[in-house]
């Protein structure tokens, strides 16, 4: 069975780094786009939960939205990866060039941080919760969002998280309380499901939503092609628990991760989402795994199909899979009693009687989340996106359920009878033997 590539680390280089995070945001702002950054006086003061890659490019993305932004403090499970996140926040790399130099050292001079507000360990997200921070950014494996955004909503913060919010109708039902306490303390919270902000597909839903396409009768989308950009898991090393290393390959788990459908694929199922303005009722949806069947690719598959009916028996057809040597495809397509729309993450056209077709603008959605927020922030304005994302991430799991064990689901039973609930019994290092692969039919509906 030939292997799925790995990447010789999961950590980004400093090169790299700098070229995909600090120098996005400079290009933004010198090619005169800064229109859509934050303004005002006020520090708002940054603290980062989560300390991988993902986190690395939310805070750099984040600090380069808006003037007076500091990052103030961090946490991590684990050591290395704070380090490296650190490390990457503040070097420039020798062979640097002036342009890419000048934006690394204007992100470098937000960054303030000490060894006193870096903290490490299973509680280092409380940690960084009673320091002065404003705002938090939780990029932590997708299985401990729920409890980390509880925290930080009693603790009085405004919270940035990504994509997904929960993995199993648990967390899906803590975080749509604390939205609700949110609200009810004025703080903001947004989600990394940046496809809401790309200026073609807002416009298209605008269009859509203003009755271009008629009723909305079905639609599809397709999210098909090769495994995580060449990202594998890591060797495991002689002195890592069973838990230590599920967590460092935490993708491969569907405790940590919800699996493909859940952390990457809800993007897709969003768009969709939004353009309804509705989650789904029902779905029955199909899956396995043929090529990352090896111990390191834990417990997750590779392909997904799934059929989600919505309100009013319009039925939207879902496929995907991370398999390596497949043809590529990345779309929505909806059609209506007047027309048709197809969506990308370059384009939107609409045919039909109210043609319509949009392209790409070039500025970055990442900055734009961000800097939504930091407006929001400093001029008291309300910005919760915490049910939406709640939903559309309950949407996923849905049909991850109903996948892995067979069964037609509605979403009534789903959000508020299913006890299916995937934490581990505890929280430490040591042994944690892995979840047995779902099988349809076989796997116990909860």
């Amino acid at each position: 069975m030939k292997k799925q590539n790995k990447s010789k680390s999961a950590d980004l280089s400093r090169r790299d780094f700098i070229k995909t995070t600090a120098v996005m945001g400079a290009a933004t702002l010198a090619s005169g786009t800064n229109r859509i950054f934050a303004a005002g006086s006020d520090v708002v003061r940054i603290g980062l939960i989560g300390c991988g890659g993902r986190g690395t490019y939310d805070v750099t993305n984040c600090l380069n939205s808006a003037e007076n932004v500091e990052l103030v403090a961090m946490g991590d499970l684990f050591q290395d990866r704070l380090d490296a996140c650190r490390t990457n926040l503040t070097s420039i790399p020798t062979d640097t060039d002036p342009e890419m130099a000048e934006a690394a050292a204007r992100l470098i001079a937000k960054v303030k941080v000490t060894d006193e507000t870096c903290f490490v360990g299973w509680d280092a997200y409380k940690q960084v919760l009673v320091t002065d921070v404003d705002m938090v950014i939780l990029t932590e494996p997708p299985h401990f969002r729920p409890e980390h955004l509880k925290a930080a909503i009693e603790a009085g913060k405004h919270v940035f998280m990504e994509k997904p919010v929960a993995v199993d109708p648990l967390g899906v039902r803590s975080v749509i309380a604390s939205s609700e306490l949110a609200d009810k303390k004025k703080l903001t919270i947004v989600a990394g499901t940046q496809m809401r902000r790309i200026s073609h597909l807002v416009e298209c839903m605008r269009q859509i939503h203003d009755g271009a396409l008629g009723d909305i009768l079905g639609g599809q989308c397709v999210r098909i092609g090769d495994g995580l950009l060449g990202w594998g898991p890591p060797e495991r090393q002689p002195d890592w628990t069973d838990m230590e290393w599920q967590l460092r390959r935490w993708l491969f788990l569907t405790w940590l991760s919800g699996d493909f459908i859940v952390e990457q694929h809800i993007h897709n199922l969003d768009i969709m989402n939004w353009a309804l303005d509705a989650h789904p009722v029902k779905c029955i949806g199909l899956g396995g795994r043929q090529t990352r069947v090896e111990p390191e690719y834990g417990n997750v598959y590779d392909h997904f199909a799934v059929e989600y009916e919505y309100p009013n028996g319009v039925r939207i057809e879902y496929m995907g899979s991370q398999i390596d040597g497949c043809s590529y495809r990345n779309d929505q397509r909806l059609v209506g009693t007047k027309g048709s729309a197809y969506m990308d993450f370059g384009r939107a056209i609409i045919e039909g009687e109210n043609p319509f077709n949009y392209e790409w603008d070039e500025i970055n959605p990442c900055l734009r989340q961000h800097a939504n927020q930091i407006n929001a922030i400093r001029q008291g304005k309300a910005l919760n996106e915490g049910k939406r994302v709640a939903e559309s991430t309950l949407t996923t799991i849905m049909g991850r359920i109903s996948a892995y064990t067979g069964r037609a689901l509605s979403w009534d039973w789903v959000m508020n009878a299913s006890k299916l609930d995937l934490s581990p019994a505890k929280y430490e290092f040591g042994s944690l033997p892995m979840e047995e692969v779902a099988v349809p039919g076989q796997t116990k509906l909860i």
